[in-house]
């Protein structure tokens, strides 16, 4: 009997050793999660025959416990590298379907889809026409890498103050290549249709009757477009007319391939103060052509592509799945896990949201099992183990052996 106690010691801190040296050997494993060996004494009788000073008949394995706590954040500065701060999993897909894992080391295949180290397509949410994602569908997480088209100026707005002291400018008629005709300029470049951006000056004449009037006029690339407008103010510099405070002055055709320019001027910021003259904003909502950067990822797990003209496009939502029960999660290989009838189905949900964690761009989950001191102190307990149950069976031999030399 003695022997086969000891022998149950020994398989079962056999088994605690093998545990602990696949969490050693998973130290570098990205979002690799460390198990433990759980134990229970074992009885030749039934529980209900047990008495108050039954000894028990030795040891067994009964769980290798999954341990799901989070693993440190390494920051890897690869804006492919997803790591999740809090509750959730990962979903992803391949031939077999769906599973879950928190290993973010993802990167792009040659199609421009986001696959896993192991190559399961990373799964999102996608986006729709008129804003948002679509949370009732998953779709493969793709990037788009190619050009963002060029968009033609339409509106301007100008922050400026025009100095309430100017006077009117002694020069004669309007002409922008004379500076005597005009007080100040404003200058911005707006775009064409097809990207190709001009030079476009919007200019200051104060009118010589009235102190709060001025004229404004436009060049696109030196040439005038259309005629004067007024400006007018009030006596405490707000602006009066235009009446909406936006001026056009009508189509300009630079760029004889692409569609005219029709700007509207937003002058609603524009005051008449005693300040001098400055221009501190003239923002258009233009842009040429832009070539795929880089993706910007929220802490929503929003994935956006970025292009070099500052046009940000969404790609998709990351979808996050949290289980009611983790441990009931079927581990398939690698990092990576499937739900059972223990863990429940997949609530699927989105980052930084309600119970779930933030999505941390750049960045990687480490191994739980990280703490390699720990991981060795729990590696000598067990070679302590084995070995008092080796010595256990050493010492039942040697009063064996004495029996038996004692009965011959």
């Amino acid at each position: 009997m003695p022997f086969d106690i000891a022998l149950s010691g020994i398989n079962a801190a056999s088994a605690d050793l093998e545990v602990t040296a696949n969490n050693i050997a998973n130290v570098n494993t990205v979002g690799f999660k460390g198990s433990r060996a759980e134990f229970s004494q074992v009885y030749s009788v039934a529980g209900q025959n047990l008495s108050a000073n039954a000894a028990g008949s030795g040891v067994r394995l009964t769980n290798i416990a999954q341990q799901f706590s989070d693993g440190n954040n390494t920051q890897t500065g690869n804006s492919y590298d997803f790591a999740l701060s809090g509750a959730g999993f990962f979903t992803i897909r391949d031939g077999s379907g769906y599973s879950y894992t928190r290993a973010g080391n993802f990167h792009p295949d040659d199609k421009g889809n986001i696959v896993t180290a192991t190559g399961q397509y990373v799964q999102a949410y996608p986006p729709t026409a008129s804003g948002g994602f679509d949370m009732s569908s998953l779709t493969d997480l793709k990037i788009t890498t190619g050009t963002s088209p060029a968009k033609a100026s339409s509106t301007v707005s100008l922050t400026a103050n025009l100095s309430s002291s100017a006077t009117a400018p002694t020069g004669g008629a309007f002409d922008p290549t004379n500076d005597k005709t005009y007080n100040y300029l404003s200058t911005f470049q707006a775009y064409d249709s097809l990207g190709a951006s001009h030079t476009t000056n919007v200019y200051y004449v104060k009118d010589a009757t009235n102190p709060n009037t001025w004229n404004a006029y436009m060049t696109v690339d030196g040439t005038q477009v259309g005629g004067a407008q007024p400006i007018a103010f009030t006596s405490g510099g707000a602006i009066t007319t235009p009446v909406g405070g936006k001026l056009n002055f009508g189509a300009a055709s630079p760029n004889p391939g692409a569609a005219p320019i029709d700007l509207t001027i937003d002058v609603n910021k524009v005051t008449q103060f005693g300040d001098t003259f400055a221009t501190t904003a003239a923002p258009t909502d233009g842009y040429a052509a832009g070539k795929f950067s880089k993706i910007d990822v929220a802490k929503d797990g929003t994935v956006s592509a970025i292009y070099s003209n500052g046009v940000t496009t969404p790609l998709g939502q990351v979808a996050i799945a949290t289980f009611a029960n983790n441990q009931g999660l079927r581990q398939l290989n690698d990092t990576n896990w499937v739900p059972s009838s223990e863990s429940g189905q997949p609530i699927r949900g989105v980052a930084n949201s309600g119970d779930v964690g933030t999505v941390v761009a750049g960045s990687l989950e480490s191994s739980n099992t990280a703490d390699l001191t720990a991981q060795l102190v729990n590696m000598i307990k067990a070679q302590r183990n084995y070995q008092a149950n080796a010595q256990v069976i050493s010492t039942d031999d040697k009063l064996t052996q004495t029996i038996i030399n004692i009965r011959n």
